[in-house]
């Protein structure tokens, strides 16, 4: 017979950036290990803080430092190969002059690009795409939004 803590939910959590620039585009970045768009972000590690991670992933991966400056979106994700996941979304602020200053992470990204908001859903996953949506809502209207599967 299991312990009560056998029941309690260790899921695994991921941080992420949200940039949108005056155009209402959004910073994308292509994973070279997936073939595949995604905000700038990863995993959480143990002991660390989802605001720190994301400011973490910026720097390894944009070689940007950038603070995590507002909670957005947290998107409760459970994925059958990976089991519970908690992500979360940061609004990082406007790059303006840092956008000159990014610097790839070429084992993991290959390319950044800024994508209107409304061509999101072309570039990444839907679950994704709907935790984007979600998230520049809640951003235009001054609140933070929790999410399943990237739907309120």
């Amino acid at each position: 017979m299991g312990t009560d803590s056998d029941r309690f939910a260790t899921p695994r959590m991921a941080s992420g950036a949200l940039f949108v620039d005056a155009q209402d585009r959004v910073l994308l970045v292509h994973k070279t290990y997936s073939n595949g768009w995604d905000i700038p972000g990863g995993y959480v590690d143990i002991g660390e803080s989802p605001a720190t991670a994301c400011q973490r992933e910026l720097s390894e991966e944009l070689g940007l430092d950038r603070e995590a400056r507002h909670l957005i979106a947290v998107d409760w994700a459970p994925n059958e190969t990976e089991g519970d996941k908690v992500l979360w979304l940061f609004d990082c602020g406007d790059l303006g002059d840092d956008e000159q200053r990014i610097t790839l992470d070429t084992a993991e990204l290959d390319r950044w690009e800024w994508i209107p908001a409304e061509r999101v859903p072309e570039y990444v996953i839907p679950r994704l795409a709907r935790r984007i949506g979600q998230a520049l809502r809640a951003r235009r209207n001054g609140y933070t939004v929790y999410l399943e599967h990237g739907e309120r």
